[in-house]
Formats: C-alpha cells, structure tokens, sequence
C-alpha cells in the first residue's frame, strides 16, 4: 500500500512539474501585458489595461496582425484541397512507394526551417513575387502540410469501403460518392487539420521574415523588429492575443470535432 502511495505522489510530481513548465511563460508573459508601468515586468507594476488599448490603437501593429490573418487563410485554403486528396489517397488507395511517401513527409521536420525557407526565398526571388503576401502562405502550407495530411488519413482510415461499393451498387457515380460518403467521413480530419494550418501560419515567424519586405511583415515579424530595440509591455499584450487566438482554435476544435477524437487522430 505504501509502495503505491508512493508512486501515485511520484507521478503527480512529474505530472505537476511538466504543467508548472508548461504555463509558466504564459502566465508571466499574460501577468506582464496588464502592468500599469511603462516597463515589462513581472509580477506587473500595478494593474491596468492600458496596453490593450495601445495595441488596438497601433496602426502597425494592427496593419502586421490583418497582414498574418491573410497569410493562415491562404495557407488554409491551399492546404485543404491538397492534405484532403492526399490524405484520402493514402489512406484508401495503394499508391506505389506509399511508405516512401510518409517518409517523406517527415522531412519538412527534419530539414532545418532556414534551409527550407532559403530555399523557397531563391525560388520565389527567381519568380520576381518576394514581398507580397500570398508567397508566404504557400510556402508556410508547403512546410506544415504533412499536419493536415496525418489528419485526414487517421479519419479516412476509419471509413468501410463497404460504405462506397454499396453506393456503387445503386447507381451513384464516383463524384456522389466522394461528396455524399467520403468526404463526410473525413471532415473531422479536415477541419482538426484546417485549424492546426491556420494557428501554425499565424505563428510562423522564420519563412516570413526570409520571404517578407519592410512594407508587408507579418505581426510575427513585427514582433521580433520591435524587440531589438526594447521590450515594451505592448509586445507582452500581442502576445496574449496570440494565445487567446489559439485558444479560440482550440475550443472551435473542441465543438466542431471533439478533442478526444483530435487526440485520437494523432
């Protein structure tokens, strides 16, 4: 009895120590964004919400943070056509060198990001399109891709081909089965995948300042330029917005999907 007393206080331990690590620099950077000093601190110099009001009130700072929204929707918009084909083939299909394809796969995370990102920064310098917006979105689709991929195949892999050869037994022709079978059997996948597209090109920092111009950064980017400087408690209040955004992600996940099936699917 003692011997399992023992464990269960170990492992809650560790269990208590990992979430310590884990929300430590989201409390000290959310505690610091409602100082009412002019200095980032922590604990925050008094309480205010005067910083909010400066971020909104920002012209820059607002300009960079619509500028990242375009860049998550294009890389969303580009990535759910080709992860859903890409997933659902995998998933359904026997497709020659299929192992060789998820390996593949992986390599967007075994490639350093900066060589990814000079390399796609000579591609599109030789295309004449550095600077503008819609670059960075495909190339963030291109780096995060294999995440909407993995999803839509963990949910294409639960579908019974039974399901379609019924179909195709009554009459319905291939279209009317993907849009009326398939693609409703994998739609968690797509939206799980969608939303973790979009919350990662938000986020993205990297390929955006190699492949971005002082006219069009991104609030990342905008971020990191204002930080050499000096750190305000402004940037402390972007930075909660960042993570209120993902938050919001993560309960539109929790509605739409269900976050036991997204655990699931990964």
């Amino acid at each position: 009895m003692t011997g399992s007393k023992s464990k269960f206080f170990v492992l809650w331990a560790f269990v208590t120590t990992a979430l310590l690590m884990l929300s430590a620099p989201t409390v000290v950077v959310l505690g610091a964004s409602f100082t009412a000093g002019n200095i980032i601190t922590f604990p925050p110099d008094g309480l205010s919400l005067k910083w909010y009001g400066a971020i909104a009130q920002a012209s820059d700072l607002r300009q960079a943070f619509v500028r990242s929204l375009i860049v998550a929707t294009i890389c969303t918009l580009v990535s759910i056509p080709v992860g859903t084909l890409a997933g659902i083939a995998l998933a359904k299909y026997r497709v020659r060198f299929a192992r060789s394809i998820q390996i593949y796969l992986l390599l967007p995370f075994t490639i350093p990001l900066i060589g990814s990102g000079i390399g796609m920064m000579l591609v599109l310098g030789n295309m004449g399109v550095l600077g503008k917006l819609w670059p960075v979105g495909i190339a963030c689709a291109v780096i995060n891709l294999p995440f909407m991929i993995w999803a839509v195949t963990a949910s294409a892999s639960n579908l019974s081909p039974d399901l379609e050869l019924a179909a195709a037994n009554c009459g319905a022709p291939p279209l009317q089965r993907f849009l009326y079978i398939t693609l409703p059997a994998v739609l968690p996948g797509v939206i799980t995948g969608s939303l973790l597209m979009f919350i990662l090109a938000l986020n993205e920092f990297l390929v955006s300042l190699l492949l971005v111009d002082a006219r069009s950064v991104t609030l990342p980017v905008q971020i990191y330029n204002s930080i050499r400087s000096i750190i305000t408690p402004d940037l402390a209040a972007i930075s909660v917005v960042f993570i209120a955004c993902a938050g919001l992600a993560i309960a539109l996940l929790d509605r739409l999907v269900g976050l036991d099936i997204f655990l699931k699917s990964k």
